[in-house]
């Protein structure tokens, strides 16, 4: 026999890699549920307005919100009007972390988003489509008494979207306005202990800036990071498991190529596969913990384009190739159809994800989000590749209801064999439908995963409730543990029979008189439909 799979497996075989596989994902799941903390954690943090009457302000000195170099504070706006404090003059200072703390590089990254406490005032209300300019500072140190490093300092305009319950009469001055949170930073690492924000709100009438905001009283941050207990948990499964990924893999595919015939195209497609789990699963990211790379969501983000593309297409040539009427079968190019829209989709979230992390490589501020024209984008990127998905997963169903209807057909000849050769035909088109129906589930839980694994960005937009709940689901996890077990039980197969005795096996064909045979004879052997004679 040329090669072994799930079909054709025997049931001990088949029990035991399930259960082998079964086992590790249980592993896995006890590990993240009750050895790692929570992914992600959450930090409220409160802007001190500073007063700097100074020229040139950001270019002098850094001010400080509290410590022995604090700054000279105001507790509220009201406070400025006696002491002649102009609103150029106020700076809203935030420290990162809080006091008595510090930030760690296992942190990975920190996602901030920004909550402005506006009152209403009868001859200050915001004006549509109002827009707030930021002059934004932000400096590092990594030693309490050491001087400020400036990191970026960015002009970041954000629009306002708010809205007053209460009606707009004088009795109502003063009570605060809703509204929607705004995506303010991104820090692709974690590589300094503390971090300093120092936010102005310039004013200029000529110029309309700032002007028809409403009366801005707080500004407020919540800051977001990875857990570092969490990340050594993460880089611990990945160290672990990338090593016997690769040994799987190369055993494979040296298997594979012991055989006397040439590779066929599933074999090429698991192997490419292998390939990109591994790539995943390396834990590049200890390096993360030593150097100040910005670009590992980015890479992150790549990494995982690469595997979700090849998964998909996998779960496409898998149904193709097990299709018994099939007649461009073992030919790449007769899936370009149903590949075809896992590459636009691709290439559209790629151009997506340059557009927003890959600028924030050099302006940490800056989202795609912020603007109209950024907006339009961003969501027209996002829709395509949610019809490439749709429209791929329609031509998954297809092809797996081409598969039973031609196996249906082929039922009908079941009665006219010997007691012995139909019961083992049943069991094998048992496990074949019960495969087909697994793949369309782990097809379909891959669609489902990868859609609601970006809600950091796709959500942000619109409030952070949901940017709250969702910050832990796109927190990584080793490849494996994502993709369904039924692809190692299809890589493992090939590797139940030694090569070289495969190839000695006597093997006789149902031959061409069997009607069930029929359409089967020209499939792969691969996929075992034909089987050795034991009857």
């Amino acid at each position: 026999m040329a090669g072994a799979i799930i079909e054709n497996m025997s049931t001990k075989k088949l029990c035991i890699v399930g259960g082998i596989l079964l086992v590790f994902q249980i592993i896995a799941f006890l590990v993240g549920g009750l050895i790692a903390p929570g992914p992600t954690t959450a930090v409220s943090y409160m802007s001190v307005k500073c007063v700097d009457v100074r020229k040139n302000h950001h270019k002098a000195k850094w001010l400080m919100p509290w410590g022995p170099n604090q700054c000279d504070k105001i507790r509220d706006i009201e406070e400025a009007i006696p002491r002649e404090i102009e609103a150029n003059d106020i700076v809203f200072s935030v420290h990162i972390p809080l006091p008595s703390m510090e930030m760690s590089p296992w942190f990975q990254f920190m996602l901030f988003i920004l909550q402005l406490d506006i009152a209403f005032k009868l001859n200050n209300q915001i004006r549509e489509n109002a827009e707030v300019s930021m002059d934004v500072s932000l400096a590092y140190r990594d030693d309490m008494f050491a001087e400020w490093t400036e990191m970026a300092h960015e002009r970041v305009p954000r629009k306002l979207k708010c809205t007053f319950t209460s009606p707009k009469t004088l009795e109502h001055e003063g009570r605060y306005y809703e509204c929607d949170v705004l995506p303010f930073m991104e820090i692709g690492s974690v590589a300094h202990k503390y971090y300093l924000l120092n936010i102005r709100l310039p004013v200029n009438e000529k110029k309309k800036i700032n002007v028809g905001i409403g009366e801005i009283k707080d500004i407020r941050l919540v800051g977001i990071h990875q857990n570092g207990g969490f990340t050594k948990v993460w880089f611990a499964m990945k160290t672990f498991l990338t090593p016997s990924i690769f040994i799987i893999m190369v055993w494979y595919w040296r298997r594979i190529t012991m055989m006397s015939r040439p590779p066929v195209l599933l074999e090429k497609v698991i192997f490419a596969l292998g390939i990109s789990m591994t790539f995943i699963n390396i834990p590049v990211e200890w390096f993360s913990i030593g150097f100040d790379w910005t670009w590992m969501l980015l890479f992150g983000d790549i990494r995982q384009g690469i595997f979700y593309a090849m998964l998909l297409s996998f779960w496409i040539i898998f149904c193709g190739e097990h299709m018994m009427d099939q007649h461009e079968r073992n030919h790449i190019a007769g899936y370009w159809k149903q590949v075809g829209p896992i590459a636009v989709g691709s290439f559209c979230l790629f151009i997506f994800d340059m557009c927003e992390r890959g600028v924030q490589l050099t302006n940490p501020f800056y989202s795609i989000w912020t603007t109209d024209v950024g907006t339009e984008l961003a969501m027209a990127f996002i829709i395509v590749a949610g019809i490439c998905l749709c429209l791929y997963f329609l031509f998954l169903c297809f092809m797996v209801f081409q598969v039973f209807r031609n196996i249906s057909g082929k039922q009908s000849s079941l009665p006219a064999m010997s007691k012995v050769r139909r019961l083992h035909y049943e069991g094998l088109i048992f496990r074949f439908k019960f495969l087909m129906l697994i793949t369309l589930a782990c097809a379909a839980m891959t669609v489902i995963f990868f859609i609601v694994s970006q809600p950091t960005r796709l959500l942000c937009p619109w409030g952070f409730s949901r940017q709250e709940y969702w910050s832990g689901l796109p927190s990584p996890l080793p490849g494996d543990l994502r993709n369904p077990g039924f692809l190692w039980a299809s890589l493992v197969a090939q590797l139940v029979k030694n090569p070289p005795a495969m190839g000695k096996t006597p093997v006789r064909s149902l031959g061409w008189e069997d009607p069930l045979e029929k359409g089967k004879a020209t499939h792969s052997s691969i996929l075992a439909w034909r089987i050795p004679w034991t009857v």
